[in-house]
């Protein structure tokens, strides 16, 4: 039974340019059993032929040449009510075979809302019930069935052997009074005989007695005499060189606070994503509260480097400012930092900052105790072992689950490792509680 047989098939709306990429979305939407109510290219769309289409869902082909068009389409596309979906187009347009069929069934369970994803065929089997027509289970054995049973036992009682490990005593004859059967049972005590008693023994001589200790307690001391009790001149001297000094005419709280441990200030949230990963970012980005005091750290490579735009993106649904990191610059606490993939951190007394990094980031350069990590949807496989190694130091760690994760695979690792499972949305509540209020050295209460 499909899923239009069920319920009523959603209403979408497609927006992308002419090209490989619209013709890919088009096909996935055809088999996704809903109503596709608009089609058109967003950099002549008008804002009233949207508003009048009332999409449920809107599917996004996100390239550079139409991000004027959805700024110009930002009232209708921020309706409440609206759910939009993003495809990069590039990735759209080479998609085929057996990745465009997949993503295509991951598309219709998150429009339809549900969690079937497999391919025809491979669904559960229906469990097997009971139809009216069967024959009923015998019914159970009544009382008088079972008599004869039980008179044929008690005729063979007598006939049982008896245990030969234990034998009454034959004094003892049924009825008998629970003390006179234990006073049967204990054993019989001989009285004792009447010996001569034995020849006395020469008594030994008595030790002489230890002569009695004596104490001069004239002589009694806590301290042997032969040392020298120090003057309390001597005694004062001593205390007041054992003390530390402090020069509190150049007293300075930010000599403290460069004192403290790196780690205190270098506390940061890192997201990590791919494929799938923009509408996931989207919504983790979008539920963080604008009170996070810790920097918020994104990488998800992006085909072509156009990193740039996913500022953009991001910066629309983002309560916290949203910007490109660059080397040489630290990571400002309460914003979202993209980083390019050639762009890496280093912890420093006074928090992280960005370097060049042909690797790009390295898990293992953050504080384990002081950071959060998140993989979303298509995280790179390289990225789970430094991500459980720091939750083993640590670290708390989370993997994105449910619809819309349509690369599960390093996030799925994580979370049958023993961490964190949830939407984005859930992940940044759980974030919020954690780091949404700290202290002056960047720690949760």
């Amino acid at each position: 039974m499909s899923v239009s047989e069920t319920q009523v098939a959603p209403a979408v709306a497609l927006l992308a340019r002419p090209g490989a990429a619209r013709e890919r979305l088009r096909e996935a939407l055809s088999h996704a059993d809903v109503q596709l109510v608009l089609e058109d290219d967003p950099n002549t769309l008008e804002v009233r032929v949207l508003q009048e289409a009332r999409p449920q869902f809107v599917v996004i082909a996100l390239e550079a040449a139409i991000e004027d068009a959805l700024e110009r389409l930002e009232a209708v596309l921020s309706a409440p009510g609206l759910t939009l979906v993003f495809d990069e187009a590039e990735l759209a347009a080479r998609r085929d075979g057996w990745e465009a069929q997949r993503w295509g069934r991951h598309l219709a369970a998150k429009l339809h809302g549900h969690q079937q994803v497999l391919p025809p065929g491979a669904e559960e089997e229906p469990s097997l019930q009971l139809e009216p027509g069967h024959p009923a289970p015998p019914p159970a054995p009544q009382e008088e069935a079972l008599q004869p049973h039980l008179d044929q036992a008690v005729s063979w009682a007598d006939e049982v052997p008896a245990d030969s490990l234990y034998s009454p005593p034959a004094q003892l004859h049924e009825p008998i009074a629970l003390e006179q059967a234990l006073a049967a049972l204990q054993p019989v005590v001989p009285e004792p005989l009447d010996l001569p008693s034995p020849p006395q023994a020469l008594a030994e001589p008595a030790a002489p007695a230890a002569p009695p200790i004596s104490f001069d307690h004239t002589a009694w001391s806590l301290v042997e005499e032969s040392i020298e009790a120090p003057a309390p001149s001597e005694v004062m001297a001593t205390i007041a060189a054992s003390q530390p000094s402090f020069d509190t005419d150049h007293l300075s709280l930010v000599d403290l606070d460069a004192a403290a441990p790196a780690g205190a200030r270098a506390a940061s949230l890192l997201v990590l994503a791919g494929i799938g990963g923009p509408d996931a970012l989207r919504r983790l980005l979008g539920a963080l509260p604008a009170s996070l005091s810790v920097p918020v750290l994104v990488h998800m490579r992006l085909d072509g480097g156009r990193y740039g735009n996913l500022v953009k993106q991001m910066a629309r649904v983002s309560p916290l400012p949203v910007q490109l990191a660059e080397a040489g610059q630290p990571a400002t606490p309460g914003e979202v930092h993209v980083l390019a993939d050639d762009i890496g951190v280093q912890a420093a007394s006074d928090g992280l900052h960005f370097v060049s990094d042909a690797q790009g980031i390295s898990i293992a350069a953050l504080p384990a105790d002081h950071t959060a990590l998140v993989l979303l949807s298509g995280a790179d496989l390289a990225h789970v072992g430094p991500a459980l190694d720091l939750a083993a130091a640590g670290a708390w760690v989370a993997g994105q689950v449910g619809e819309g994760c349509y690369d599960p695979a390093a996030a799925t690792a994580v979370v049958a490792a023993g961490m964190v499972a949830g939407e984005p949305q859930e992940l940044a509540q759980s974030i919020a509680a954690r780091w949404g209020e700290q202290d002056d050295n960047g720690e949760a209460p």
